[in-house]
């Protein structure tokens, strides 16, 4: 279950996203006060960005790949009254109750690629999770990665798993390849296939039901076509647990060209 905190004081808008999420100091039930990265209900997204960041952000963790912890935070709306950006202000007030809090990496640096080496390795266990999760948001555009002490952490997994806006195409969906041809580490020559043989086993039943378990039920209920959140949850399971085996198989890179290699 994911850490319970309490936000109590929205510091600025972090405007590089498209959901303006907000830098937000939170305490937790010790008293312990801590800096989060805070992504609101009452964005435009609505709750299923929420709900594809915390299945996709622990199933990373349960694979081994770094990302930011997360938490459930709950938002008072009178936090909103004082802020001086009205489009900050309303969206305070429409993101009442709980809202999902990422671990706020002080001193992270965004991914560059002309100033970041990635080995192979590394860059294929990347590029097979996104096609797992069917991640269409890390591009040379938007590589969505930062740097911190030399590490690389995923962030922001909110558009991966496009099926769950339509349950009913979800199985023909999650079958299709994944078009890897802008991926932001592409030009490092990803290792695909030793990071299939690697990581598609850890990917059980198991792992992925304890991934969607983290999803508070508030954002699961009312999901057309499923009786309760529990059957949601086995809806994501169903459909990301067949594709873990193939999906390797599925993965369109363009022509193989380390980066910095002899035009």
């Amino acid at each position: 279950m994911l850490t319970e905190v309490t936000a109590v004081r929205y510091a600025t808008p972090l405007r590089e996203g498209g959901s303006l999420p907000g830098l937000v100091e939170a305490v937790d039930g010790r008293g312990m006060y801590a800096s989060y990265v805070m992504k609101f209900t009452g964005a435009g997204q609505g709750r299923k960005t929420l709900v594809a960041e915390v299945i996709c952000g622990q199933l990373a963790r349960g694979l081994g790949l770094s990302v930011p912890s997360l938490a459930q935070m709950w938002l008072d709306p009178v936090l909103g009254l004082g802020e001086p950006d009205q489009q900050v202000q309303a969206l305070l007030k429409s993101s009442g109750g709980l809202n999902l809090g990422m671990e706020y990496l002080s001193g992270a640096l965004g991914f560059d690629a002309l100033a970041h080496d990635v080995d192979p390795a590394e860059a294929g266990r990347v590029v097979w999770f996104d096609a797992l999760i069917n991640n269409v948001d890390r591009s040379w555009r938007n590589p969505n990665m930062l740097v911190v002490g030399g590490d690389l952490w995923l962030i922001d997994h909110g558009a991966s798993m496009i099926w769950h806006h339509n349950w009913r195409t979800a199985e023909t969906a999650a079958a299709k390849p994944y078009d890897a041809s802008d991926h932001a580490l592409a030009p490092f020559a990803p290792d695909v296939a030793t990071a299939a043989a690697e990581l598609a086993p850890l990917v059980t039943e198991e792992l992925l039901a304890a991934a969607a378990a983290d999803v508070p039920d508030v954002w699961l209920v009312d999901e057309p076509g499923f009786d309760t959140p529990d059957a949601v949850r086995r809806a994501y399971v169903a459909a990301l647990l067949p594709r873990a085996r193939t999906i390797h198989e599925r993965i369109q890179l363009p022509e193989p060209q380390r980066k910095g290699a002899d035009q």
